[in-house]
């Protein structure tokens, strides 16, 4: 393809590599790229396994490593164990994360930390591992999986939203700082994608939320179960999302930022830089259900008035 980086014979690492986002990626590459190697990685052997044999058929070599990118200890042995076999990683793609729901004010100290450790420390800690074997190597790439909650803060989806700020704030540094040494840095921000991240994050919704009658954010959790509906019909696939961080990986002279979701640049423009900030402050707490909330409350309030 025009613009394209020769990529035969390089080392790729991809986390949260067992589904969605991640699988779709390793196999698109194994697909489109001749001759690679692939690291991948997440919690699941079994599921790993599923997607290395899937590679392994369009003739990539497939290390399979299973980590839990949260523990610092457990992501400098994944760095290790893949310099050790394949020599190091050009490649490095952080697109292991999931997203903690729920009000801030009901997300526990532990939750918090986890939400960090996952979309954010174990990026870090596995790309400070891999910067100095590809400065060895005369450069490399770094593909950062943010959101558009990266670019857009959103209620109820809160600590998720603070984390893919730092990773895109990461992702900036990174690329100023690694750009001599000729290691690109992006971001691919995807919008919905039909994953498993609605599920997991509707579980940790309900499981941030008190019993409804001590918990004035109810309405939220009805609200939610709306918006899955309403994002399915707008929801990437995880193969066309794979599509976008594939661009990432091949153009020469990469953008900072990829978005991957239907008419994101319109959006993210019209919602950061048209639009007064009371406005899209109106239409996230609508989206979101924060407007019963805010209703409930002035019903009680008044109630106890009378």
């Amino acid at each position: 393809m025009k613009n394209n980086v020769e990529l035969s014979n390089k080392v790729f690492l991809i986390t949260g590599a067992s589904y969605g986002i991640g699988a779709a990626t390793a196999e698109l590459l194994a697909a489109e790229l001749p001759n690679i190697n692939l690291v991948i990685t997440a919690r699941s052997r079994e599921k790993l396994e599923r997607v290395a044999n899937n590679c392994r058929n369009n003739g990539a070599k497939v290390l399979v490593i299973p980590a839990d990118i949260s523990d610092t200890k457990t992501v400098e042995m994944l760095a290790r164990q893949a310099i050790e076999h394949f020599g190091g990683v050009d490649i490095l793609i952080n697109n292991a994360g999931y997203g903690q729901m729920g009000p801030l004010e009901l997300v526990s100290p532990e939750d918090a930390k986890q939400q960090f450790a996952v979309n954010f420390h174990g990026p870090l800690t596995l790309t400070q591992a891999l910067i100095p074997g590809m400065r060895d190597r005369g450069g490399g790439r770094i593909i950062n999986v943010s959101s558009l909650g990266g670019r857009m803060a959103f209620p109820i989806a809160g600590l998720y939203s603070c984390s893919k700020f730092a990773l895109e704030a990461l992702s900036d540094i990174l690329r100023m700082e690694l750009s001599g040494f000729n290691i690109k840095v992006s971001v691919v921000e995807p919008g919905p994608v039909k994953t498993e991240f609605v599920r997991i994050a509707k579980d940790n919704i309900a499981r941030a939320m008190p019993k409804p009658e001590q918990n004035p954010y109810a309405p939220v959790v009805e609200k939610f179960a709306a918006i899955e509906r309403q994002t399915e019909t707008l929801g990437w696939t995880a193969a066309r999302t794979a599509k976008v961080i594939l661009r990432a990986i091949t153009d020469r002279n990469p953008r900072p930022r990829y978005l991957a979701a239907t008419g994101g640049e319109i959006f993210v423009f019209l919602m950061t830089k048209i639009l007064p900030t009371r406005v899209t402050d109106i239409f996230w707490k609508w989206f979101y259900g924060i407007n019963r909330v805010e209703q409930k409350w002035r019903e009680k309030a008044i109630s106890k008035q009378e």
